[in-house]
């Protein structure tokens, strides 16, 4: 491998997004870590201007073409990058030096773009991954405490029940052993799923479908169910069914909450997936992500609720559980993914994100 070609492939692997933009500050190249950031493909970058993505005053452009020509390089802290299709702004950190390669006409400006949103979703992921194993561990033992006796009193109201002669006595030890029942049913749920993930090729579109479909049944037509898929998506390596189990809490929840909230607007959930490239989840930086996203535009989910959603126990509902989220990370996390959400009044953003790095599937001997 030659110098030019190596130097390309380093670019092409760092988990920073970089540019390099010509002497009108239009892009010549983008990396994969530049198309995730600015959502959008290499094609759709190349040859558009810098400045329909940078909110700043004229000033900081000045100093971009001053770079150019004083061959100083430039840094700018917090400045705005703004998105133009979705309309998204984000605060990032970048550096503009002044470079020559072999190949280019003119002085050209490299560009390395550090979102500080990306830095302070890395905290609240650890935060999260950590939060959630430690609750975990915690409900497991506890479950465990109350799974045992929970035997014994069921045994024991069935040996009473022989013992009495009277239906109405009898009444009540059927209460006993229906409860006991219910309560084994719930320490269950909160152990969460005992057997082995089974990791299969499969297409994530299949799953959302499936999805929309058993939805589609139960709602009819009191809730629109819009797809954005992309059609680009690799298959990955992951538990069909454990997936369906996922997406369905989630797409149901969002039901729930826009058919106890009606509103003037039109119920609507939206079920989208994209593929990022060099993302990171928790620790491990994965070459292809595929991500699920089910928006909804109910009331949205009060704060104080949307800092412990993951928690076991915790509902906002009068009927719920508060075990099918928890359930639902445990199962992306053994994916080596996450789930995530964000809230506001009108809109609200559960995002599934799951590795198409087949790690879990090698080890399972899914692979070749």
């Amino acid at each position: 491998m030659n110098s030019a070609a190596l130097d390309h492939a380093l670019l092409e692997q760092l988990s920073t997004a970089v540019l390099l933009l010509d002497q009108h500050l239009s892009v010549r190249y983008a990396n994969p870590a530049a198309e995730q950031l600015f959502a959008t493909s290499r094609t759709q970058l190349l040859g558009r201007s810098i400045t329909l993505f940078f909110w700043e005053d004229d000033e900081c452009l000045d100093a971009l073409n001053n770079a150019l020509l004083d061959l100083q390089p430039y840094t700018r802290r917090e400045a705005r990058l703004h998105f133009p299709n979705s309309g998204q702004v984000i605060t990032i950190d970048y550096t503009a030096t002044p470079f020559n390669g072999a190949g280019l006409a003119g002085q050209h400006l490299l560009v390395e773009l550090f979102p500080q949103d990306r830095i302070l979703r890395l905290s609240r992921e650890d935060s999260l991954f950590t939060a959630h194993q430690v609750t975990r561990a915690l409900v497991r033992g506890v479950a465990h405490e109350v799974k045992n006796p929970l035997g014994g009193i069921r045994g024991a109201a069935q040996l009473l029940a022989r013992q009495l002669s009277s239906p109405e006595l009898q009444e009540y030890t059927d209460v006993i052993i229906a409860e006991t029942d219910r309560l084994s049913h719930v320490v269950d749920r909160m152990l969460g799923p005992r057997q082995r993930l089974h990791f299969t090729r499969i297409n994530i579109h299949q799953v959302l479908e499936r999805v929309r479909l058993i939805l589609q049944a139960e709602v009819g037509e009191a809730i629109t169910l819009s797809c954005d898929y992309d059609p680009s998506l690799p298959e990955l390596y992951a538990d069909l069914d454990r997936l369906i189990q996922v997406v369905l809490n989630i797409v149901r929840n969002a039901a729930q909450a826009l058919l106890e909230n009606p509103s003037e607007r039109p119920a609507e959930i939206i079920l989208r997936s994209r593929v990022l490239r060099q993302f990171t989840i928790g620790v491990h930086r994965h070459r292809l992500v595929c991500l699920v996203e089910v928006e909804d535009n109910g009331p949205g989910i009060d704060g104080p609720l949307l800092e412990t959603l993951f928690y076991p126990m915790v509902t906002g509902r009068a009927q719920g559980t508060g075990l099918g989220l928890p359930i639902a990370q445990g199962i992306i996390q053994e994916h080596e993914g996450l789930i995530e959400c964000e809230s506001a009044p009108g809109c609200t953003v559960f995002r599934i994100l799951i590795p198409v790095d087949p790690h879990l599937a090698a080890d399972s001997g899914v692979l070749p």
